[in-house]
């Protein structure tokens, strides 16, 4: 009977643990707290999607308690936010509570109140919610009206959806404060916040009271002075006006999944931490200041920070050291002055003098204190120009897309040179600065000229008279051991016998391209690779000449392309995508290895795509069932970060002008690598759109008012863009449809689009296996890329962002006209130079009748 009244009191016992457990599992999972509740040490509040956490914490086996928040199940703890940095708790006898006048309150072990909402007016039904942002929001229960947020009393971190407020008072706003050390989070030495002093607000980091660092000028998509402000950094940010008017920034994932932060740290860096979650680590994507060019006016007034140079600190063309002692050792915080006065400073001065101009400087983080001029006369940079003349306070201005007229007073500080970034300002000089042009100088540069390129014609043709003689003894040589085989490759000594050929064999021509950034190979170096081009290394004939296969010494396989001599290519293009392509350096761009010269004979040596092209692919009943939605994705996302480089990352601003599926090259992970950078175009400063009699590009993948006018700009790429995107969703070529009743794939999609039939554009051999939502996006993306109209078309950091991004509403496109238009083209002559297969860098060229 014991022994049964013993399991009898086990069991109650068990149910009555388990009861407890249950309850604590139920009060854990809570993301609230209402009237008279309470969070003791040890419990949490958990976010209803259980992405961040609420309790109290402390660091090692220190006995100062804190409440705060942070990011839910992450190995690394994240504090985003501290209600009672100031006053910590002594010991776990602390409490979270909801007192009866409605605030939240931090009660310490002697229930004392260290924190508090501290709302004025009583509400006695009000609760407070952790929510899946991180935002701790107090409000009334009944109506749920907002009494109190996080968000608006932030300690040292910016979280997605938070509003950073952006003063109409032209004031400095310091919104976030560093933590005093890294497990003290009470107040710091360092405060971050918008600096709202112009109409163009920037972000700033204080030491204390003086500046430590700041971003440059919101000019609309970033910010001007950041130097690496790309990717992930820039994609999210946004200035907003509320209804009454205020403005204030906010910051957007690009993946709802993504834990992602800013934080100005304890040492005064602002840091942006992204989770990751197989590294089990916080990566950080972006640092500020990154170098000591980035620390606030290192180098003093009207001096300039280059960390391209030594020294780091120079002084502005006609300014020199205020302390030439000091500048020698380093000693830079003095700045610059004036060489000679402006015409204005010259008391009595003579009315000889000449004007004051304007030097201009390339690649500037803009100087601090810029004023907008708000005249809306000004318009241009003309108007901007006059504008600083008109005053003779006025040391510089710039016009900038986004901004509009932006001016400089007294002293410029805070420059630095930042090769990437390309902006431009105008500085404001002496006339006797400026004026270097007179007559005799003029008379000595055009003899000078003259004599130099006499002198040069006759070096030129000696050498070409030599080089001829030399390469009838190569020819020669090459055909006597061209035998010369053996397994895996060619003989070492022939190598070694091409290298040692002089370097006199080279044009002039290839002399003044070469670089460091751009290889030049001996021409039979890579004839000896190729076998001497024979056709069993033939990898397919371009529009400008046969792509042969070849392999170097060390095993390295290579795509050759050589210029035919009847090719519609000319010098001009050749060079131009030689010194064009050498310049880029990105994963999804085909890597040119250097080049080759050799009179007539000129060749281009890429990286081998061992998976050919796309099209080789796509359009293959057969072989695109190999391209299953993930790897079609990704090679529409490679494409698209590819593109954005050449748009707007790369040290040039770049239109490929003739980006289509056999121009896109697969690496052994096929990977996309886009290729053929003959018809590409370069365009410097605020040039946005430029206009050709010549127009270059392939038959449906070319924009209508380029097609039809010669207009070109980032937007025609962003239409081939369009195209290739619904090739690549569809496995079907845009003018397989040119004798049907939709005349292209574009017209077929609309129909389908417009009758909501547009499932059935996919390729029905990935249909059924894909992701609905994700494809049916895509489709329309690719609807809004093919737009009639350019500026209805996004730009490609738009079309990265919304590929990357399903929170990101997308508006509806407009019907293509060209659609019904499409047989315009039958008024066309169209020449196309035939190609086949990978690595083959064509060009289709379209002229009127």
């Amino acid at each position: 009977m014991k022994i049964m009244n013993r399991h009898k009191n086990t069991l109650v016992l068990l149910f009555f643990l388990s009861l407890f457990c249950f309850h604590t599992l139920f009060t854990h999972a809570s993301d609230s707290i209402t009237q008279s509740e309470l969070i003791k040490d040890g419990d949490t509040l958990v976010s209803d999607g259980r992405n961040f956490e609420m309790g109290f914490f402390s660091f090692n086996d220190s006995s100062s308690r804190y409440v705060g928040i942070w990011y839910y199940n992450v190995s690394v703890p994240a504090y985003i936010w501290v209600a009672n940095r100031e006053k910590p708790i002594k010991g776990r006898e602390g409490l979270l509570r909801m007192k009866n006048d409605g605030n939240l309150v931090v009660l310490d072990e002697n229930k004392n109140e260290v924190w508090s909402t501290n709302m004025s007016n009583p509400m006695n039904n009000s609760q407070a919610v952790i929510q899946d942002d991180g935002n701790l929001v107090l409000s009334n229960k009944d109506d749920g009206v907002l009494l109190w947020q996080s968000f608006d009393k932030p300690t040292d971190t910016f979280l997605p959806g938070m509003k950073i407020p952006v003063s109409d008072e032209m004031k400095e706003t310091k919104v976030f404060r560093s933590w005093k050390s890294k497990t003290d989070p009470s107040f710091g030495n360092y405060t971050m916040g918008i600096d709202s002093k112009t109409s163009s607000p920037q972000i700033v980091i204080w030491e204390g009271e003086e500046r430590m660092w700041r971003s440059g000028y919101w000019d609309g998509r970033l910010f001007t002075g950041v130097y690496n402000m790309t990717g992930y950094y820039q994609f999210g940010f946004k200035l907003n006006e509320d209804e009454k008017g205020g403005r204030y920034f906010t910051f957007s994932k690009l993946n709802k999944s993504d834990k992602v932060m800013f934080q100005i740290g304890w040492d005064g860096y602002e840091r942006m931490f992204k989770w990751d979650e197989n590294e089990k680590l916080w990566n950080v994507l972006q640092k500020e200041p990154v170098n000591k060019c980035e620390y606030y006016n290192h180098c003093g007034s009207f001096g300039v920070c280059d960390m391209s140079n030594s020294p780091t600190c120079g002084c502005m063309k006609g300014f020199e050291p205020r302390d030439k002692d000091n500048w020698k050792r380093e000693i830079w915080s003095g700045g610059c002055k004036r060489r000679t006065p402006l015409k204005a400073e010259i008391v009595n001065g003579s009315d000889s003098v000449g004007e004051d101009g304007f030097l201009v400087q390339r690649c500037m983080k803009f100087p601090d204190f810029a004023q907008l001029v708000s005249d809306p006369v000004v318009y241009d940079s003309k108007g901007c120009e006059s504008i600083c003349l008109q005053n003779i306070t006025c040391t510089a201005y710039a016009y900038v897309l986004g901004m509009g007229c932006m001016v400089w007073y007294e002293e410029l500080v805070d420059v630095q040179n930042q090769e990437n970034l390309g902006n431009k300002m105008n500085i404001r000089l002496a006339h006797s600065e400026l004026d270097h042009s007179d007559k005799k100088t003029k008379i000595w540069i055009i003899t000078s000229t003259v004599v130099g390129g006499l002198i040069c014609l006759g070096i030129f043709v000696w050498l070409m008279l030599r080089f001829k003689r030399k390469l009838k003894v190569s020819t020669a040589s090459r055909s006597k051991n061209s035998n010369l085989q053996v397994s895996g490759g060619i003989k070492s000594r022939e190598f070694s016998a091409a290298f040692s050929e002089s370097t006199e064999a080279y044009s002039l021509e290839v002399n003044q391209l070469s670089g460091p950034e751009l290889p030049v190979f001996n021409f039979s170096y890579i004839a000896i690779a190729t076998d001497d081009f024979s056709e069993e290394n033939k990898l397919g004939q371009g529009g400008f000449g046969p792509v042969y296969k070849g392999k170097l010494p060390g095993g390295e396989q290579i795509a050759v392309k050589k210029l035919s001599k009847r090719s519609s290519q000319g010098s001009e293009e050749f060079k131009n995508e030689m010194m064009l392509i050498a310049k880029l350096q990105h994963r999804n761009l085909v890597r040119l290895l250097g080049c080759s010269i050799q009179g007539e004979e000129k060749l281009l040596v890429y990286e081998y795509m061992p998976n050919k092209s796309l099209d080789f692919f796509l359009f293959d009943p057969v072989k695109q069932a190999l391209l299953d939605w993930t790897k079609r994705f990704e090679i529409i996302e490679g494409i698209a970060l590819g593109l954005l480089y050449l748009h707007r990352d790369s040290r040039l601003r770049i239109i490929h002008r003739d980006l289509k599926a056999s121009n896109i090259l697969l690496d052994e992970n096929m990977n996309p690598k886009i290729s053929d950078f003959g018809m590409a175009r370069i365009f410097g400063g605020n040039e946005d759109e430029a206009n050709t009699n010549r127009v270059v590009g392939t038959y449906g993948y070319m924009a209508p008012e380029y097609a039809m006018e010669g207009l070109f700009s980032i937007k025609s790429d962003v239409y081939s863009f369009g195209v290739l995107l619904l090739e690549i969703i569809s496995g079907r070529r845009n003018t397989s449809f040119r004798h049907t009743d939709d005349s292209s794939l574009i017209g077929y999609a609309w129909h389908l689009w417009s009758e909501q039939r547009v499932f059935e554009l996919i390729d029905p051999s990935i249909r059924d296996s894909s992701p609905k939502d994700n494809v049916l996006r895509c489709i329309h993306i690719g609807m809004l890329c093919v737009q009639d109209s350019a500026a209805r078309r996004p730009n490609m950091s738009s079309v990265l962002l919304m590929l990357e991004s399903e929170a990101t509403t997308l508006p509806l496109p407009k019907q293509p006209l060209m659609v019904t238009s499409m047989r315009r083209f039958d008024d066309i002559e169209v020449h196309t130079e035939c190609h086949d297969v990978s690595n083959d860098l064509t060009v289709t060229m379209v002229t009127g009748r």
